[in-house]
């Protein structure tokens, strides 16, 4: 019999992470322009730590908990229950705990890989493993206020992602030189993370350029129904990824692009990412079954559109794009809620049984 996912850890989990999910989106929102009703000290502090919230509370504790099912050791829960704890602490306005938080919870994750490193020597988890150290460096840099702390956040975000495809594309051929030419550019981006230089956002072009010459959704986008859709998330994401590098190369030369190099890295590569993986990633952490059909595309297409006007519509839409963001996010929990009931419903009328 298959072994079901630990799920004791994840209980408190399931109320702090769409906490922290939804107070980020709050305070991007205000961040944005958009007015929100008062609402308490919290709204300000969401506003203040956007980043912390949506990069180590969500998606920190996310991952966390996806390399902890994927470990089957209870300990190992120790670093999302920490990321997550840093959300609430956040919040109820004690900073300095939740910076402490996150640096426990970014080295606890470091320790994770480690035992992964050490159970399989690949270049996907030797990656996964140096994307959890630039967590980390970046969590010390915010606690000890040294700045620069999200080069570094969002390292750890892109060169997971870029491991993660790296594993899904290994036994495809490649031309020669091209591993190669990642690893240069994955160092470059390291260099740019701690120079704090343009080297930064040229090197996230040139990992768009190479993930679009050489994953595999340039041929499963030909495919049908849940690859077709996956592939098309991670090229629209690429494209994102593209944009992101140039308008932080152009940030960091003066240009007035930060909003375009943030959320076109953050909601146009990490969520779009995010919303391709789900149907795949949800099922392995959480043992949930998904039903796929056409509405996974909708909050993928709003996504997009709400991006594209807030980056591209000037500064009288950014707060209508951003609106369009949140909107966007608040869909696709909707999908997948529906995917989830969809799917019991399917199972008990052919079966005559609950699934659960």
């Amino acid at each position: 019999m298959r072994k079901r996912p630990l799920k004791w850890p994840l209980l408190p989990l399931a109320a702090a992470v769409p906490l922290a999910l939804l107070a980020g989106m709050a305070g991007g929102l205000l961040r944005a322009g958009v007015a929100l009703p008062s609402a308490g000290d919290w709204l300000g502090q969401a506003a203040v730590a956007h980043g912390l919230l949506m990069i180590c509370a969500v998606l920190g504790t996310v991952i966390g908990v996806e390399r902890a099912v994927a470990v089957k050791h209870p300990l190992c829960f120790a670093g999302p229950l920490a990321s997550a704890a840093a959300g609430i602490a956040q919040l109820g306005g004690a900073g300095r705990l939740a910076a402490g938080l996150v640096v426990a919870a970014a080295l606890a994750f470091v320790a994770v890989n480690v035992v992964i490193v050490r159970r399989q020597r690949a270049a996907h988890t030797t990656l996964l493993l140096v994307g959890a150290a630039c967590w980390a460096v970046g969590s010390l840099a915010h606690a000890f206020g040294l700045g620069g702390a999200l080069p570094w956040w969002f390292a750890f975000l892109v060169l997971t992602i870029a491991a993660e495809r790296l594993e899904m594309t290994r036994l495809m051929r490649r031309q020669p030189g091209a591993v190669v030419a990642l690893h240069a550019i994955l160092a470059a981006l390291l260099a740019g993370a701690a120079l704090h230089d343009a080297l930064y956002g040229l090197a996230l072009a040139a990992l768009a350029l190479w993930l679009l010459a050489f994953d595999i959704a340039r041929r499963t986008v030909r495919a049908q129904g849940l690859a077709r859709y996956m592939a098309v998330c991670l090229l629209a994401g690429y494209a994102w990824l593209l944009v992101a590098g140039a308008a932080w190369a152009a940030t960091s030369l003066g240009w007035p692009w930060r909003d375009a190099a943030l959320h076109a890295l953050g909601l146009g590569f990490v969520t779009s990412m995010v919303f391709g993986h789900a149907p795949v990633i949800l099922p392995a952490i959480a043992g949930v079954k998904l039903a796929f059909g056409w509405p996974w595309y909708l909050p993928l297409l709003l996504l997009h559109a709400s991006l594209a006007l807030r980056l591209l519509g000037g500064p009288g839409l950014l707060a209508a794009g951003a609106a369009g963001n949140a909107l966007a996010i608040a869909a696709f929990a909707a999908v997948v809620a529906g995917a989830a009931l969809a799917w019991r419903l399917k199972f008990k009328d052919s079966h005559g049984t609950d699934p659960s």
